[in-house]
């Protein structure tokens, strides 16, 4: 699922492929990833203007245009491709946005869990405000307010997108293993120094995995053993645990965090 590394570099790759480039035309293949906005107006709103600087909010992309801005969520399998008008169309491209002469930037997403919206400002605000602080971006101080009071368990409250925004369940595991607590644990029971702690794990491995273009399957990660048949730890060698907490599959090291 699209984190917010994988978030960023889809950034990434709308300001390689389309920054200041005209919009020719819009072929949409799959109005189902389509949400409060037609086929018809999205060419009448966005045909004819640039894309200029883009945002990223979580898991959110902000595209704008200098006028309606449209906001990308990439839910499960959701990606932007940067392409040539000569490749074929792939089976999964939805929504397909053809810039100047040679290049395409394509909406590609297998399961359709999210999709597109073109808002205007207050439409924009409206759905942001209900998305935490970045975790990207966060400081100290509003993290610790993020979480202090919360009653649910340490990995429910870090991937709740109204509290913390960017999160998902495989970087929640990776920074949790990091700072040696327990995924179950109540959120609202740790000490400033655990709060501390945590949200310098999360801002080291964020950076580590942007760099990286998304959650890297590295050995030396709990990223890169949890998928084993029989997954150890990669600092102790202990067996690596399974349960399931949030309705989320979780692995963690009971030795590393007790």
């Amino acid at each position: 699922m699209p984190e917010l590394p994988d978030v960023e570099g889809f950034r990434r790759t709308l300001v390689a492929c389309a920054r200041g480039r005209v919009i020719r035309r819009i072929e949409v293949y799959d109005e189902g990833v389509l949400h409060g906005v037609s086929r018809q107006r999205l060419r009448g709103e966005l045909e004819g203007r640039r894309f200029t600087e883009p945002e990223r909010h979580g898991k959110w992309l902000l595209a704008h245009t200098g006028g309606p801005t449209l906001l990308l969520h990439f839910g499960m399998t959701g990606r932007l491709v940067c392409c040539s008008p000569d490749d074929p169309v792939h089976p999964h491209d939805r929504v397909v946005f053809t810039l100047g002469r040679e290049r395409q930037l394509r909406y590609r997403d297998q399961r359709k869990l999210q999709g597109l919206w073109l808002m205007d400002p207050a439409g924009t605000e409206r759905i942001l405000s209900r998305q935490g602080p970045d975790a990207g971006k966060v400081g100290r101080a509003d993290f610790r307010a993020a979480l202090a009071g919360r009653r649910g368990s340490l990995k429910a409250v870090l991937m709740d997108q109204s509290v913390l925004a960017g999160l998902g369940n495989l970087l929640v595991d990776e920074i949790l293993w990091r700072t040696g607590l327990r995924p179950g644990r109540r959120a609202g029971d740790l000490s400033a120094d655990d709060c501390d702690r945590l949200h310098t794990e999360m801002r080291r491995t964020l950076r580590a995995a942007v760099r990286a273009g998304r959650v890297p399957p590295r050995d030396s990660w709990l990223t890169g053993r949890r998928d084993d048949p029989g997954p150890s730890c990669p600092r102790c060698g202990t067996p690596l645990r399974r349960t399931r907490v949030a309705g989320r599959g979780t692995v963690w090291c009971p030795r590393c965090q007790p």
